[in-house]
C-alpha cells in the first residue's frame, strides 16, 4: 500500500485538535512532504522514512513556540494512525484520512 498522496490529518495537542495536510512522496525507502496547518503553518518533513506501512519523521516548528516533533504513523489502506512527540508535551494522537 503506498503511502504516497495527501492526507487530512488531525493532532490531538494541549491546545485542542489541531487539523492540517500532511503530503508524502516517497522516494525509495525515504519519503519528503509537508504539514500544513492554518495554527503553525507549512512544516517541512525531515528525515522522512518508510519501512512498508510505518512512516517516521521530524519537523521543525515554529510557531507558536520552537520545538521538535517527532512523527510516526502506519497506513492502512486510506487511513493513517500514530502519534506525534512533541518535547516536553509528550506524545498526541495523529489520526488521518486519504484526501
Amino acid at each position: 500500500m503506498s503511502a504516497n498522496g495527501t492526507w487530512n490529518v488531525t493532532v490531538q495537542t494541549p491546545m485542542g485538535a489541531q487539523s492540517g495536510t500532511i503530503s508524502v512522496t516517497i522516494e525509495g525507502s525515504a519519503f519528503s512532504g509537508a504539514f500544513t496547518s492554518p495554527m503553525m503553518g507549512t512544516l517541512p518533513v525531515e528525515n522522512g522514512q518508510i519501512d512498508g506501512d510505518q512512516l517516521t519523521w521530524t519537523m521543525a516548528m515554529t510557531s507558536p513556540m520552537p520545538m521538535k516533533l517527532d512523527g510516526e504513523a502506519t497506513v492502512s489502506g486510506d487511513t493513517m494512525t500514530g502519534k506525534v512527540k512533541a518535547g516536553v508535551f509528550g506524545s498526541m494522537a495523529l489520526s488521518g484520512t486519504r484526501a
